[in-house]
């Protein structure tokens, strides 16, 4: 695994970083230099020095120490004063606040990322003074690793990766969307059951039966609609899920990071639904789970393609090693690898095999895109699942906390993605807020409805992850409970808003697009189903720009026009659209809005 990151990212402690990874390569770079220096499980190597002269006085080093996100350096923490002890809290507080609720601590490390390492005692002291700094903050730690650094002094030397998280306090815990992709009978459902409920799977598909959703899921074992799960870590790292029989409010109460899984449907018959969940839910990361015994088949390489078009970091799970031998493992794995590194994708996969390749990959996954790490685990044996669990703990969030609060600062936009009603408690809608914050009682505005307006209405209560939540904030999925609203003026693709927004509705826009695959050629009046986050709609191609015809691999920006209603669309939004074989991706560049529209009380 080192050799293949090192290749892309520069070799040893002098690396050189290439123009591929931009800015974050020398970061992944370190971090392979300094995994060369200590062996699978953290012991110090045997001193090879007699065989390999070495020059001591250029040791490994992780990048330098940056002002902003939630990596801090310090040499050490030895019995500080307590006016230093002071700034050091406020240090950490502003770490959590760049990492929404977590920090990595890298003890024994200069500002300059130079790996000086400190004895026993300096480190157990080190890691005394962390532990009353997280507790002065409200947080807790857990060391991820501590590790040799292997220089030739007598006595031996560490440094230690601690992670810092936050005590959840009223529900703001840190919310993770991971969506599941994978070929039909990969084994997506019975490895989310195995990781929410906590017990192995029999074999024969018992952990996924309380994922299903409909009868006719359960007797044919494929999943054909959007199904939800939680897994939960506390500030110490621990898993919270179903196995203690918890309800979802438990879960939510003690956890303070969630991982959301959004378990899509692997079946090509399915294949829209799939495409509304990747496109609607706005996932942070996608899970691709492939089978050990058939590899790459079916649905498996368009949905790596969806992910890579939407931009959705992707790692792979392959799954029931349990069912084959080493050999079949490993051809799967190249397989994957090769697939990986071809001219389209341009990822470096990362074979994960310890609990030290697992924290690497994690930490290197959210800071360079083209890193893909993968699996191999089976939800029988439990093989590997505890690598899979590490993963997630570490996991960080993609977007700091300046770009969240910037989204809290606009106004209110929640998207609108399931319909039910609920008796007792009337219509309610589930959806993503896209920007702003949402409370109970406000007062939004719903659509656009057939003839483009727009009807006022009031969030009545707020749940999220199943209990009960006063305050929504940009980026949250929930569910808002809308009253005696009549449910037949909604559906699914409307937006509801702040009154004085003024959102632009169209029947006509344009949008540069690349046709992926198309049969024969691509014209006028041709018609086609057309994905833009949570709208889905069939739109005719009403002009080529410059063109007659599209085929195959050509660009162009074409004008679509909406069939059955008018969309709430924004310019730059990702586009999707399919018919049968026909697939395209692009991007809306311009809007043509409608002349007149008004609020409809």
């Amino acid at each position: 695994m080192d050799s293949r990151v090192s290749e892309l990212f520069g070799a040893g402690s002098a690396f050189k970083t290439t123009s591929q990874g931009a800015g974050s390569a020398s970061n992944n770079a370190a971090v392979a230099a300094t995994r060369k220096t200590f062996t699978k499980n953290g012991k110090k190597a045997k001193n090879r020095s007699a065989r390999h002269p070495k020059p001591s006085n250029n040791p490994p080093y992780l990048p330098p120490e940056v002002e902003e996100g939630n990596i801090e350096y310090k040499l050490k923490l030895v019995n500080p004063t307590q006016y230093r002890f002071e700034h050091l809290a406020t240090q950490m507080k502003w770490r959590l606040q760049e990492g929404r609720g977590e920090a990595v601590y890298q003890i024994g490390v200069e500002d300059n990322g130079l790996l000086v390492g400190l004895s026993e005692a300096d480190m157990r002291a080190s890691l005394r003074t962390l532990r009353r700094m997280a507790e002065k903050v409200g947080a807790d730690i857990t060391v991820l690793r501590e590790r040799e650094v292997d220089y030739e002094s007598e006595e031996p030397r560490k440094i230690a990766e601690v992670l810092v998280r936050k005590v959840p306090d009223d529900q703001q815990f840190l919310d993770l969307r991971v969506a599941v992709l994978g070929n039909v009978d990969s084994g997506k459902s019975t490895l989310l059951g195995v990781l929410t409920q906590g017990e192995l799977d029999n074999g024969r598909g018992r952990a996924r039966l309380n994922l299903f959703r409909h009868l006719h899921e359960i007797q044919t074992g494929r999943t054909s609609s959007i199904s939800f799960e939680i897994l939960g870590f506390d500030s110490k790292g621990e898993v919270v899920n179903y196995s203690d029989s918890r309800t979802a409010e438990e879960i939510c109460e003690s956890a303070s990071k969630m991982i959301t899984f959004i378990d899509l449907a692997g079946h090509h018959k399915y294949l829209k639904t799939t495409i509304f969940g990747l496109t609607s839910y706005c996932p942070d990361f996608a899970m691709l789970v492939v089978s050990a015994n058939t590899g790459i088949v079916g649905t498996t390489r368009e949905h790596l393609g969806l992910a890579m078009a939407l931009k959705v970091p992707i790692f792979i799970v392959v799954s029931k090693v349990d069912l084959c031998t080493k050999a079949t493992v490993e051809r799967t794995v190249r397989q994957l690898e090769r697939i990986l590194k071809q001219p389209g994708c341009n990822k470096v996969p990362l074979v994960v095999s310890s609990t030290d390749d697992a924290v690497t990959a994690a930490q290197q996954f959210a800071q360079s895109p083209s890193i893909t790490p993968i699996f191999t685990l089976s939800s029988v044996s439990g093989e590997n699942l505890d690598l899979l669990k590490v993963f997630f703990n570490i996991l960080p969030p993609l977007s700091n906390s300046k770009e969240q609060e910037e989204l809290m600062q606009q106004l209110t936009e929640f998207q609108v993605d399931e319909i039910y009603t609920v008796p007792d408690v009337g219509t309610v809608v589930g959806g993503t807020l896209y920007s702003g914050i949402c409370r109970e009682g406000e007062q939004l505005v719903v659509g656009p409805t057939d003839d483009g307006q727009f009807r006022e209405l009031t969030v009545c209560s707020i749940q999220r992850n199943r209990s009960a939540c006063r305050v929504l904030r940009a980026g949250q999925a929930a569910t808002l409970a809308l009253g005696d609203f009549d449910r037949s003026l909604l559906r699914k693709g409307m937006v509801m808003v702040s009154p004085e927004m003024n959102p632009t509705i169209c029947w006509l826009f344009e949008a540069e697009i690349v046709l992926l695959f198309h049969a024969k050629t691509f014209h006028k009046g041709f018609q086609v189903t057309v994905h833009v986050g949570n709208v889905r709609q069939t739109a005719t191609v009403e002009a080529l720009q410059g063109k007659d015809e599209l085929r195959t691999g050509e660009k162009a920006v074409v004008r679509f026009k909406f069939i059955k209603h008018p969309e709430y669309l924004k310019v730059g939004a990702k586009l999707l659209f399919r018919h049968g074989v026909t697939k395209g991706i692009g991007q809306v560049t311009k809007l043509q809005p409608l002349s007149q529209y008004q609020h409809h009380s």
